[in-house]
């Protein structure tokens, strides 16, 4: 292939595979490294990819909303979604909470929950339940990003594997059924996906116009042992291709109760 082709099938392989290294591009490409090299210089200094410790990374095509913006989007359905989630929480247990605005909800409703051990990736499940006894937080550090309040990268990975937990629930950008879990950043749905292997119980909260979307080109697959915790707007057309994966769908009404499908 010539220098153009190359550069096509970097930038497929970096988006589908997440954050890739000179040597593991030189190994599949069949280049040697210096070419690979050239060719990532090219791709980055067009605003493509993007560099990393380890390598590079895919940069995302679509602009991310702050956690401000998004904070304004559809507040009382995430604070319905969160109760509802809260409920399946018996005192006593380890749960995992995800960044972002409508896990913040679930943080929210679990205050009156205890005792709880919680371990969180984000500061807005932090500022729900810093001034709890008993609740025992946990706040996996590492890179910190301002857009969402949270953090990402080997660190937090690490700090992740520490643990294991009762319950998860996980945010999303966007979420499909058939390629799962949709993010900004390959290094976002790598998280998702250590987290999801964490717990007995995984939850993916997305409320209706999120379902089916594809702002990103990072995904996260969960396989098919997680429930998506939705609201009462998403219609059978959304909702069908979820269940027919054998994935669990919960579909939570302005009060915070489960409704049938």
């Amino acid at each position: 292939m010539n220098a153009g082709e190359r550069r096509e099938e970097i930038l497929q392989l970096v988006r589908t595979q997440g954050e890739m290294s000179v040597e593991s591009l030189s190994e599949m490409l069949k280049v040697t490294a210096s070419t690979i090299r050239r060719d990532l210089a090219k791709l980055t200094d067009s605003g493509e990819l993007a560099r990393t410790y380890g390598g590079v990374i895919a940069v995302p095509t679509e602009s991310e909303t702050t956690l401000a913006e998004r904070s304004h989007e559809a507040p009382e359905v995430k604070r319905a979604i969160g109760s509802w989630c809260a409920r399946q929480v018996p005192a006593g247990s380890h749960v995992l909470l995800d960044a972002g605005t409508t896990t913040a909800q679930v943080a929210r409703a679990l205050r009156d929950t205890a005792p709880l051990s919680v371990v969180s990736s984000g500061l807005t499940s932090l500022q729900q339940m810093a001034d709890l006894e008993e609740v025992e937080f946990t706040l996996l550090g590492g890179r910190y990003r301002p857009v969402s309040q949270g953090f990402i990268g080997p660190i937090t990975e690490a700090g992740l594997e520490k643990f294991t937990f009762d319950f998860a629930f996980l945010g999303a950008d966007a979420v499909t059924a058939e390629d799962g879990v949709c993010e900004a950043l390959p290094e976002q749905v790598r998280l998702k996906e250590l987290m999801s292997r964490r717990a007995t119980h995984v939850f993916v909260l997305a409320h209706a116009e999120k379902l089916g979307q594809r702002p990103f080109h990072a995904w996260a697959d969960l396989g098919n042992g997680w429930t998506l915790v939705t609201d009462d707007s998403a219609d059978p057309a959304q909702i069908t291709p979820f269940e027919d994966r054998g994935i669990a769908v919960v579909r939570v009404d302005q009060m915070g109760n489960a409704v049938q499908s």
